[in-house]
Formats: structure tokens, sequence, C-alpha cells
């Protein structure tokens, strides 16, 4: 999802604002969609506050807060949303060439097809620190038991010396990452900072151009190291995500090309620290967007999986729609399937319709046929289904269809391992960026660069 909701933020200078926490879950086989109601304990009494809906895009219709509740667990009855009729968009011509033709498949059941399989794994955005740990296992007991094996988390976009990943916020992940074997740790990365303070396109362009000159490589091997020297060299990296929408600084619009040689500057740098084992997840905004997702495409050789944030909007459109429209979910898989890679869904949800039992049906039933390597539904209002009140029918069929489903571990697929080799140096287009510590970098507001006239001569 692009233009729609982020985490909120308090400040400038917030270190942890802006960030989403997400926990994926395994299964094995599953229950039929839409079972019978199940008693609910409902969700904590703290929520995440809801973030402001961009301008671009319709605003959501406002749910009162979840009332609190004590530590004694009871039901709470939620009131009817009453039906409002869906009035579907006057079709207008599309911006954008038509997406390359795929064969469009059948539309899947509303049931999964086969619930004695294995089924992928699937999770919920709880919070993005400490909390989002700590929440798991509630939700896992909401869930019937079903175990837990996938954590997502996202790092501050706020200032550099975040989006390198500090101690503090990734030590308690990777310490969850490390009690058992076969879990996976996915963690959103942005690609530049002051990344949702609503940059304009030049200075995007700008950024970029020196991004895909090496300017800033040295922020992402820090990371590197630190995941690996926190021993969670095989984390999940989503670098990017949603690029081809309209919110972040890191978004591809402005200029493609540079967005792409700047994509493959990080991976290629995150991959030269000796004992790294991670794999790249490249996830736009599922349909038409500010540019076609493919145009932002970086190749094969720097993408591990390719995945799509996918929610109920816009207004009036039905699932099977989502399904089939242009730049959609059978065009997404159609796209990874060519190119033999896993996919994935890192954000998914309720959102522009409301409690949308249907959507709920239809969205589980594709990732059952299809069996992406992880999903991840956004847990907060209006996206979600334990810590929103406000989707009872929602929720009743996310609960009934994963409630009490043996855990099962996720398998990535084999990839054979990077040597290290370090990126080749490009020198600054415009200057050297200095080093002086994350208080001077909050006090400045930004890394200070310096321009040196001592370059040796090449002679």
């Amino acid at each position: 999802m692009g233009p729609q909701r982020r985490r909120p933020r308090s400040g400038r200078l917030a270190c942890v604002a802006g960030v989403a926490a997400s926990v994926v879950l395994v299964s094995g086989t599953g229950s039929a969609v839409g079972a019978g109601p199940v008693p609910g304990d409902g969700p904590p009494a703290s929520a995440p506050a809801v973030p402001a809906a961009p301008a671009d895009r319709q605003q959501p219709v406002a749910v009162p807060p979840p009332v609190p509740v004590s530590s004694t667990p009871v039901t709470r009855a939620v009131p009817p949303v009453p039906a409002v009729p869906l009035i579907r968009p006057v079709p207008l011509a599309p911006p954008f060439p038509p997406f390359p033709p795929f064969p469009v498949a059948p539309m899947a059941p509303m049931v999964p097809s086969n619930p004695d399989r294995r089924v992928p794994a699937f999770g919920a955005y709880l919070d993005y620190g400490s909390r989002g740990v700590a929440d798991i296992d509630r939700f896992s007991d909401w869930l019937g038991g079903t175990e837990p094996r996938v954590g997502h988390t996202y790092l501050p976009g706020d200032r550099w010396h975040n989006i390198e990943g500090a101690p503090s916020f990734l030590d308690v992940w990777a310490e969850w990452r490390r009690q058992k074997a076969g879990r996976m740790f996915v963690l959103n990365v942005p690609m530049m900072e002051r990344n949702e303070e609503g940059v304009p396109d030049d200075e995007v362009r700008r950024l970029l151009g020196r991004g895909a000159a090496g300017e800033f490589d040295h922020h992402f091997r820090r990371l590197a190291e630190r995941l690996v020297g926190l021993k969670v060299p095989d984390t999940v990296i989503v670098l990017g995500w949603e690029m081809n929408g309209i919110v972040y600084t890191h978004r591809c619009g402005p200029d493609p090309e540079n967005w792409k040689r700047y994509w493959k500057r990080i991976v290629t740098t995150m991959r030269s620290v000796p004992g790294q084992r991670f794999r790249f997840d490249w996830a736009p905004n599922r349909g038409r967007d500010a540019v076609p997702w493919t145009q932002c495409y970086p190749g094969d050789d720097t993408v591990d999986i390719i995945g799509m944030d996918s929610y109920d909007q816009p207004s009036g459109l039905p699932f099977d729609q989502q399904v089939k429209e242009p730049y959609g979910l059978q065009a997404h898989v159609d796209f990874a399937k060519a190119r033999r890679k896993p996919f994935s869904y890192p954000e998914w949800g309720l959102f522009r319709n409301g409690d949308n039992a249907e959507y709920m049906r239809g969205m589980l039933a594709w990732m059952d046929r299809h069996r992406p390597l992880y999903n991840t539904i956004t847990d907060y209002c209006p996206h979600g289904v334990w810590q929103c009140g406000a989707n009872p029918n929602a929720s009743q069929v996310y609960r009934s269809v994963l409630s009490g489903r043996p855990g099962t571990v996720p398998e990535l697929p084999p990839v054979a391992p990077t040597p290290p080799v370090d990126p080749t140096p490009v020198r600054p287009p415009h200057c050297t960026p200095v080093d002086l510590g994350e208080w001077v970098e909050d006090w400045l507001g930004e890394t200070l660069c310096l321009r040196f006239g001592w370059w040796p001569r090449d002679d």
C-alpha cells in the first residue's frame, strides 16, 4: 500500500516512530473459511495509533478506539457495522501502458482448495519494538495456539544512524530469532533518511543520483555488519518498499534508472560483508500507482523475493478485480514465476471497503492457492483483525481459518553463497560524508558532508 497509512511520528528526531512490526505464523492444515462464530478474548487494551491517510486518496472512515478492558478476559459486544452500498468509480483512461499480457487464471474459490496440505507462513503487524515481540504469544493464544515462526519489524527512516540499525533496537528481535531454529526475521529497511518528510521530487532525484554514485554505501555496510554481529545473518531485507508510490523519499518515480542503480549498490554492499546470508525482498504496491512497478524492477541478480503490499482498495473494487487489474495480484504472481522467484505479501489488510469479510475470504483463499513464502496482515485500525474492534466480520473469518493450525517451518529456497567482494569505490560527486556520531547528526539534522580539494591525481 502506498499513499494510505504510515506509522505515526512524534517529531523530526523520533528514533522509532514510523516503524511497524509483524509476526508471521506458520501453519499446517487449515479449516474452512467462514466457520461459525469463535468465542473471542478481545484485543489488548491499547493499540497502535491510526496514522493519517495521505491526501491523494480518499480518507478512511474514522473508527472509535477500542474500549479499555481489565486484566480479566471478557467478551465484548461489538455493534454491527451497517451495510453501505459500494459505488463503483467511473472507469478512466489508463495513465500507463497496459501490463504485458499474462494469462489470467480462474478466480480462486472462497475456501481453501486443499485444507490438508501445508500452507505458507502468515502473521500480523503487532508493534515495531519490544512490545511487538511480547505480543506474539498473546496473538498466538487468540489464534488457538498457532505457533509464531516469523518476526517482522521496520527500521526508523528519520536519520541515517537509525537506518544503520541501532543495537538497542535490533537486539530484542535478534534474540527472538535466535531462540528457536526455523524462525524467520523480516526487516524493512528504508533507502533514504527523512523517508516520510514529504521531500519534493527534485530533491529525491538528486538524492537518488548520489545514492547511485555510492555516497551512502557506508550506512548499509554498517547495518549488514550489525546484523551479522547479532547472529541474524539470514535476515530477509524488505528494501525500499512501496517504491512505485508517492509517500516515501525512497520512491522510484522521480528517476527510475538511478533508483535501480542505487538498489544494486545497496545489495552489493550488504552482500560484501563476510558471513551474511541475506535475502532481499522487492515489494511494490499492488496496481497502478505513481509509476508501473515493472519500471522499478532492478533485475534478477539483486532480488531474491518478489513481494507486494496489497490492501482492500480502492472503494468499490471487488477482490476478483484486485486479482485481474493491470499490475494486480495475478500479474505479480506471474511476474515472480516467470523469474523463478518466491513471492510474498509483507503488508495486506482491510482498508477502503470497511469490514469486508468477502475480501478476507478471497485474500486467504488466494494465498492458500498460490502459497507465497510469507504474508503479514497489518493489525491496527482500519486494516486489522485482532487489535482493531471495528472489523468483527472479517476478524471472525481470519480467526476461524487460521486458529489451531499446527506450526510448520517456512523454508527459504537455496541460494548459492555470494563471495565477499568490495563494491567498486566511487568518488562522491559533490562531497565526502563525515561521521561525527549520532549526537552531532541529530543536532545538525543530517549527516555532515564536506568537499575536500585533495583528491590524489590519477597519474
